[in-house]
């Protein structure tokens, strides 16, 4: 199996600029035809958050236009710039969504199981696994102790040695590696954030 992770484009609202000089829908226009000029293609693509810069509907609408042209199964996940309600709206389509709450799913439709986990709180800049997330996680490894399963999330649970990213990480990080001990099947967790 084959996945592509694509993680933090900041897409814009069209014709704008991030920092008034990175075209960050170009940037993804370009992952995209990247992807898709691959002699083996991606099974699926994560994208692991802040889809776009503010969580705007209009920056959603213009995402799903730069991502139109894939094939393949794109999952989402939010970061910290991305609105949960304008996500769920601008993928209403993606039935592995949940409703309400936090943006958190299983996929079971491929040779490794792979797991979201939204790491995000609401107007802050860093993330979190708490007592909630962490319970969900463990009754979703429980279910399935032998089959081999990949995390994905926004927030890094470890040091990265950037400062000032690390303090924006993801808090409750030592509760997660515990539950995690418990839990062998998961041998990788991918994150965006830096």
């Amino acid at each position: 199996m084959l996945i592509a992770q694509v993680t933090d484009p900041h897409i814009k609202a069209e014709g704008k600029l991030a920092y008034r000089k990175v075209d960050t829908a170009a940037n993804l226009a370009r992952c995209i035809r990247h992807l898709l000029m691959l002699r083996q293609r991606p099974d699926c693509i994560l994208m692991t958050g802040d889809l776009t810069d503010f969580g705007r509907q209009d920056e959603y609408r213009l995402l799903r236009k730069l991502l139109a042209p894939l094939e393949m199964q794109v999952f989402v996940i939010p970061g910290n710039h991305d609105t949960r309600e304008n996500l769920r709206r601008a993928f209403s389509d993606h039935p592995y969504l949940p409703s309400t709450g936090d943006i958190r799913y299983v996929i079971e439709d491929y040779p490794l199981r792979m797991i979201g986990l939204d790491t995000t709180i609401p107007g802050k800049p860093g993330g979190e696994m708490d007592a909630v997330r962490l319970d969900w996680l463990d009754r979703q490894l429980k279910a399935k102790p032998g089959a081999p399963t990949l995390l994905f999330m926004h927030h890094p649970p470890i040091i990265t040695g950037i400062d000032h990213m690390d303090v924006q990480n993801c808090a409750n990080a030592q509760a997660l590696g515990n539950l995690l001990e418990c839990h062998p099947q998961v041998f990788q967790i991918l994150c965006g954030h830096v």
